[in-house]
Order: structure tokens, then C-alpha cells, then sequence
């Protein structure tokens, strides 16, 4: 099936979360199911789950990516990150883009969880739009400080088109 049209914002976080066809993979904040469709063209004997705290993002990402789901590469759930238990016992990715929990709030415990989870050399990747100049020192100085104080070791990658900034934890 052909990809239904994905911002290049989203393929270009994709494409830096590197995503292996034997990969489990959890994204945070699914949406509108752009990234998940992506992440699960890429998947064959990998899984991704895609959650989300809106039951419409939930529904949203449902639609878009109905293949997956019935070929048993995706599965999505209505659930934050604090609330979640995690159906592997190892992660190879974590995805977010745009998501508000790792600057606005103390998340050490969803972060804690997520490290555990993460196999040996695994990355979560956190993705910010550049293009909200006002806020985006905030999100990546908050964001990167508490990637540190789990236990993860940050890195920065960005583009200028389109205007995305990356924080990859690596276990």
C-alpha cells in the first residue's frame, strides 16, 4: 500500500530514529498516525506500540494505519506513558515529536520505566519543531535534563528544512 502523504518534518524523525525491520518500538503520542504508518512500512518482524492520551488520536491513528494493525505489526492504545505497562520485555525505540511530558512537567518516573525497557544500546528519540523559536531552548535544556538524570547519554541532531531538533537518549 502506498504511504498516505507524511509531513517531511515526520519522515525526517523517522528516518534519524533508524528503524530496523526486526525492531519493538513504542511511540509516545501517536496523533494522527503519520509516524506510525511510517515506523510500520519499515517493520516486518517488528512490532511498534502507539499510544496516545486522546482516544481521537487513538481512533485517528486507527484508521490510517488498519493494515498494520490486522497484519499484527502495530497495536495502539488510549493510555499516557505513566499509566502504561509495557507488553515486551525489551524496546529497541522510543519516538515522540512534540510531545509536552519531558519538558513540562517531572517525568523521572515514565523516564525510569523507559530505561529499563530500553535494550542495551536502545534510543528514545524526542522530536521538537524549531520553528517555535520562543520555546524551544526551554523544551530541549528541560527535556535533555531529564534524559541525563535517568541515565541516558544525549545527543543533538537538527535540520534546518525542514526546522525539527532531536534529543537521542541512548542507553
Amino acid at each position: 500500500m502506498a504511504l498516505q502523504t507524511i509531513p517531511a518534518r515526520i519522515r525526517w524523525a523517522v528516518d534519524i530514529l533508524d528503524v530496523q525491520p526486526a525492531d519493538q518500538v513504542l511511540e509516545i503520542g501517536c496523533g494522527q498516525g503519520e509516524a506510525a504508518e511510517l515506523i510500520c512500512s519499515r517493520l516486518q518482524t517488528g512490532k511498534l506500540l502507539a499510544i496516545d492520551r486522546s482516544e481521537s488520536g487513538v481512533d485517528r491513528t486507527k484508521r490510517r494505519c488498519a493494515e498494520y494493525l490486522t497484519a499484527g505489526r502495530l497495536a495502539v492504545r488510549h493510555i499516557d506513558l505513566a499509566t502504561l505497562r509495557v507488553p515486551v520485555k525489551r524496546l529497541d525505540k522510543v519516538f515522540a515529536f512534540n510531545v509536552n511530558l519531558f519538558w513540562v512537567r517531572d517525568c523521572q518516573d515514565e523516564l525510569a520505566l523507559l530505561h529499563e525497557r530500553l535494550s542495551p544500546g536502545g534510543t528514545i528519540a524526542l522530536f521538537y519543531d524549531a520553528n517555535r523559536a520562543e520555546q524551544l531552548p526551554t523544551q530541549l535544556e528541560k527535556a535533555s535534563a531529564a534524559l541525563v538524570q535517568a541515565g541516558f547519554r544525549v545527543g543533538v541532531v537538527d535540520s534546518k528544512n525542514p526546522a525539527v531538533v532531536g534529543l537521542l537518549g541512548r542507553r
